[in-house]
């Protein structure tokens, strides 16, 4: 199916209806009783992420049977310049603990850039959405990064704190949450996504595979932020990930560079 030219509007309403249809297996499994399962890398899996990757694999070969299709449960299936992204519970452990921070992410990108990105949160009823040169939204509605430019005054996000203090660059990042005005818990998807609506003003990752970030970069990135690995490099698969508003990612991301 061809396009026309930076219209990538068939793309972004399957994503929608992929997060329908996501949120129902989800919600359905996580009002009873579930197996949790452990895959050879250790992380845990459900019902619910195979389930969700079946579906969604196979609504996109339906719907644009060309496309390639990376996900965290099956791999990389297809080969092209069109390929979606899927992560289809993005915060399994919170799922698995009964905890409703979790969401579906689906991203589509083009030679390598990507064009969509939606996170559906069904049970803390947030849905982020972003085609690239068209801003994004929650619910909806347009959001943006803070204007927050001082460490001192800002509200810093991390995931999990082990992996830093066994990071050599840990002084930095230690001294990043000394100053922050406030440090908070807000792992996976959601940390990114405050940012991104203006909540928090930068988040910090140690290591996040591909299905974890691609559908966040552009929702971030539309809404005024900057989305790299901590040393400002380009995101890639299993690196660090700094997200901000482009004031203080300049800031933190110096500290980090400096680091090195």
């Amino acid at each position: 199916m061809t396009l026309p030219s930076g219209d990538f509007a068939p793309e972004l309403a399957l994503a929608h209806e992929l997060a329908d249809r996501a949120a129902e297996i989800a919600v359905e499994v996580f009002g009873r009783e579930f197996e949790v399962r452990k895959k050879a890398d250790l992380t845990p899996v459900t019902e619910a992420d195979t389930g969700i990757e079946a579906m969604i694999r196979d609504a996109i070969a339906d719907r644009f049977p060309g496309d390639a299709i990376l996900g965290e449960e099956q791999g990389l299936e297809g080969s092209g310049s069109r390929v979606w992204v899927v992560d289809p519970i993005d915060g399994t452990k919170n799922f698995a603990a009964r905890i409703p921070v979790w969401a579906t992410l689906v991203a589509f990108s083009v030679d390598g850039d990507t064009k969509v990105g939606l996170a559906s949160a069904p049970l803390v009823g947030e849905r982020y959405a972003a085609v690239r040169g068209q801003g994004a939204t929650m619910n909806g509605r347009p959001i943006h990064v803070s204007s927050t430019t001082k460490v001192a005054e800002a509200l810093v996000s991390v995931a999990d704190l082990r992996p830093w203090l066994e990071r050599p660059d840990r002084g930095a990042f230690l001294r990043l949450c000394a100053e922050a005005e406030r440090v908070r818990g807000f792992g996976d998807f959601w940390g990114h996504m405050l940012v991104a609506r203006g909540a928090a003003d930068a988040m910090l990752e140690s290591e996040l595979r591909t299905w974890d970030y691609a559908a966040l970069q552009v929702i971030v990135e539309e809404a005024g932020g900057v989305m790299t690995q901590v040393d400002r490099s380009p995101l890639a698969d299993g690196g660090s990930v700094l997200t901000a508003n482009p004031a203080l990612h300049e800031t933190i991301a110096a500290r980090f560079a400096q680091a090195d």
